[in-house]
């Protein structure tokens, strides 16, 4: 990694640098874990580099079925070149199956298929824990338009219609993930885009004959493993021949 580059944001689990022409940037992924906003916290050798892999998969095979978002490239074995967008602050999150903070929050049993995918906001302040807002709140504070949110939901949609259908191809269930969105601006007319990264980090991610846990949740839950399970995925998804081996050790 270059030091002399110019960096712009860090939040918990990547880094941005400027990038190498206008209107680009280099996004770099930490072995950073973060949880409960950033009360729990741990360094898991690997991690960075099985996310930006899984990222890169995701997002170029989203790109490839018309979701247009900020991937261009992967660079190397932690950093991605990416389009600079000006980024709405909100999660977007996307539940196929009662879990997490919606089984605590509403009193339902984790596990729970849902009738129907249900689409969450949230406000994207740490400081305040990411608070759930509705359309009202976000047309009212300017974060985003009506346009702008039918042009995220309708992009969630097809997301979760994507990602079902990759995950459920290698028998993973695909619980619930959380997405973000940002603008590109081309001339006076700005485009909502996706954003930010698809991993094991921002999805739920179940293994569908046994029920365990592919995901972030084993960090939040004290469940180990949590670098093996990532690597599982990506051994599924068929990108792991093309990385070094990632175990707790390190990389081999």
């Amino acid at each position: 990694m270059n030091t002399k580059r110019k960096k712009l944001y860090e939040g918990k689990a990547k880094i941005l640098y400027e990038g190498p022409e206008p209107g680009t940037l280099i996004q770099y992924f930490k072995d950073d874990a973060t949880a409960f906003n950033g009360e729990k916290k741990a360094q898991l050798e690997g991690k960075g580099v099985i996310n930006n892999r899984i990222s890169e998969f995701v997002m170029s095979r989203l790109n490839g079925i018309g979701v247009t978002n900020h991937f261009i490239k992967r660079l190397n074995l932690r950093e991605q070149l990416i389009r600079e967008v000006e980024i709405i602050p909100l999660e977007v999150v996307c539940r196929n199956i009662v879990a997490g903070s919606l089984a605590t929050r509403l009193g339902q049993e984790e596990g729970t298929p849902l009738p129907r995918s249900i689409i969450e906001f949230y406000y994207k302040k740490d400081e305040l824990n990411d608070p759930m807002v509705t359309e009202e709140h976000i047309t009212a504070f300017n974060w985003a338009s009506t346009q702008e949110i039918d042009d995220i939901l309708a992009t969630t949609v097809r997301v979760n219609d994507y990602l079902s259908g990759m995950f459920g191809a290698v028998g993973i269930q695909l619980v619930d993930f959380k997405i973000e969105f940002g603008r590109i601006w081309e001339n006076d007319f700005a485009r909502v885009i996706l954003a930010d990264e698809i991993s094991p980090d921002s999805c739920r991610l179940w293994d569908m004959a046994t029920g365990e846990k592919l995901d972030k949740d084993r960090f939040r839950r004290d469940l180990g493993n949590v670098i093996e399970s990532y690597a599982e995925v990506a051994r599924r998804l068929g990108i792991m021949k093309d990385m070094p081996t990632v175990i707790q050790g390190g990389l081999h």
